[in-house]
C-alpha cells in the first residue's frame, strides 16, 4: 500500500483545483473562566480529472479554519484511475468504524452516494459510481475511508504490467 500511495502523489501546483467544504464543527476546550470555542472544518479539493486530496483545519474563524483545511489537502493530492467515466472494479475500504463500498456503475446513473462520500467521489471526477457507507457515519472516517478504497484500485494497464501479459489479455480473462 505504501508503494502505491508514493506512486499516486501528485502536486499542487500542477493542477486546479476546486474545494469543497464537508463538514464544519463547533469544539470546545474547557478553560478556568469556561470554555473557548474553536472551529474545525474538513475539506476535499481536486481537479474533477483524477486527482483529489482532503484536509482538516482547525483555527479560532471559521474562514481559518477552511484555509488551513485547503492548504492541508493540498499536501495530500493522490491520482485516481477512471474508467469511462467510473471506476474501474468494485472495492472496499474501511477506516476506523466507517465501510466504504464503491461499484463500477453504467454511463449516465451519476454519482449515487451521500454525504461525504459524494464530496470526494465528485471532486474526484467521478461521474458515475455506485457508493454504499455501512458502519460509522463520522464525515472524517468516511473520508478517509473513500480516498484509501480510491488507492487501493488498479488501472488496467497497471494490472497488465504486473502480470505480464498484454492489455488486451487483461480484459478477455
Amino acid at each position: 500500500m505504501k508503494a502505491n500511495i508514493a506512486s499516486a502523489r501528485v502536486k499542487s501546483s500542477d493542477v486546479e483545483l476546486v474545494e469543497k467544504v464537508v463538514k464544519i464543527k463547533r469544539v470546545a476546550k474547557v478553560v478556568k473562566g469556561g470554555r473557548r470555542f474553536s472551529f474545525s472544518a474538513l475539506v476535499v479539493v481536486g481537479d474533477s480529472n483524477g486527482i483529489v486530496g482532503f484536509g482538516l483545519g482547525k483555527a479560532n474563524e471559521v474562514t481559518d479554519a477552511i484555509s488551513k483545511g485547503v492548504d492541508e489537502a493540498k499536501k495530500n493530492l493522490i491520482k485516481v484511475p477512471i474508467l469511462k467515466n467510473s471506476i474501474p472494479h468494485p472495492v472496499m475500504s474501511k477506516f476506523g468504524a466507517a465501510k466504504v463500498l464503491l461499484k463500477p456503475a453504467a454511463a449516465g446513473t451519476g454519482v449515487l452516494a451521500g454525504g461525504a462520500m459524494r464530496a470526494v467521489l465528485e471532486s474526484a471526477g467521478i461521474k458515475d459510481v455506485l457508493g454504499k457507507s455501512q458502519g460509522s457515519s463520522n464525515p472524517n472516517n468516511v473520508v478517509r475511508a473513500t480516498i484509501d478504497a480510491l488507492l487501493s484500485m488498479r488501472s488496467a494497464h497497471e494490472v497488465a504490467r504486473t502480470r505480464g501479459v498484454e492489455l488486451a489479455k487483461v480484459f478477455n480473462g
